[in-house]
C-alpha cells in the first residue's frame, strides 16, 4: 500500500493570489484554494515528503503528517524549498537526524540559504539536523525504490522522481516541468499514478499547459494522472468535469491510497 496526500497544489505565488480579483480567487470552493505545491507518501515501511514550501507548517498540522523519515527535493526555487526550517520537530522525532536528497546543485542552495542548519552551527536540539544526500542514482528506502530522473524546467535543474515497488512504478511525481527526459518517460510508462505539475492554460517556456499535460498523460497511459501545481487560471469545478475520465485536477488535502 501506498498513500498520498497533496499538502498543496498551487504555483509559486498560490491562491488566492495577492491583489487579485479574479473569479478563481474570489472563488468560495475549498478546492480553489491552493497552498505552494507539496505531496506526503506513506508506505508500511516509510514516510516522507517531496518538497517544503512556505506553508509547510501548515500544511503538516493540517494533514497530521506523523513522521518524516527523509525529503526529496526536485529543485531550489523559493516556493519548493523556504518550508525547510520547519522540519525541525520531524528531525526531533527522528533522534535529531534528517536525510535529504537531492540533486548535487539543489543540495548546494539549500546549503547556503540553510548555512547555519548545514554548518554545524544549530548542532543541538530542536533545530533540523540535515543529511545532505546528492541524488546520482536510485535509492532504497524500505519496500521502495526511489528513481530521481531530470526533467526541463527553463534552465533550472529539476528533478522528477519514479516511486517503484516489485520492478513496476506505483507513483510518479513531476512538478515544475517544460519536458521529461526519455529515462523518466520510459519509467512512468504504465504507472499506476503520474502526478503532473500544470500551471497554466497557455503555452510557456519554462511550465506544461493543460493540454500538454494532456498528450503526456495519453502517450506514458497511467491508471490515473492528477495534475498539479495550478494557477488561477484553474477553476477547479469548471475545468476537472472537462478531463478525460483518466484525468483528475488534485486539491489541497486529496488523499489517494494506491
Amino acid at each position: 500500500m501506498l498513500a498520498v496526500t497533496f499538502l498543496g497544489t498551487g504555483t509559486s505565488v498560490g491562491v488566492p493570489v495577492i491583489l487579485c480579483d479574479c473569479r478563481v480567487c474570489r472563488s468560495s470552493d475549498p478546492r480553489d484554494q491552493r497552498y505552494r505545491s507539496s505531496i506526503y507518501v506513506q508506505t508500511p515501511t516509510a514516510s516522507w515528503v517531496i518538497d517544503t514550501g512556505p506553508e509547510f507548517r501548515i500544511q503538516a498540522l493540517r494533514a497530521q503528517i506523523p513522521a518524516v523519515d527523509f525529503v526529496l527535493y526536485t529543485h531550489a526555487h523559493a516556493d519548493h524549498v523556504t518550508g525547510f526550517d520547519d522540519l525541525r520537530r520531524f528531525s526531533t522525532a527522528n533522534g535529531d537526524f534528517m536525510p535529504i536528497y537531492a540533486s548535487e546543485g539543489t543540495l548546494q542552495h539549500l546549503m547556503q540559504m540553510f548555512e547555519y542548519a548545514f554548518s554545524g552551527q544549530a548542532q543541538f536540539p530542536g533545530y533540523v539536523q540535515p543529511d545532505p544526500r546528492a541524488l546520482k542514482a536510485s535509492f532504497e528506502a524500505g519496500e521502495n525504490e526511489i528513481v530521481p530522473f531530470p526533467v526541463e524546467h527553463g534552465k533550472i535543474e529539476t528533478l522528477g522522481f519514479a516511486i517503484r515497488q516489485a520492478g513496476r512504478t506505483v507513483l510518479g511525481y513531476i512538478s515544475d516541468c517544460k519536458s521529461i527526459s526519455p529515462e523518466g518517460m520510459a519509467l512512468l510508462t504504465g504507472a499506476d499514478l503520474v502526478i503532473l505539475g500544470t500551471p497554466t492554460t497557455s503555452n510557456r517556456y519554462t511550465h506544461l499547459s493543460l493540454s500538454e499535460g494532456i498528450a503526456i498523460s495519453r502517450k506514458l497511459r497511467p491508471r490515473k494522472t492528477i495534475f498539479t501545481h495550478l494557477s488561477h487560471e484553474f477553476l477547479h469545478a469548471e475545468v476537472d468535469s472537462t478531463l478525460p475520465e483518466t484525468i483528475s485536477l488534485a486539491y489541497d488535502g486529496l488523499r489517494l491510497e494506491i
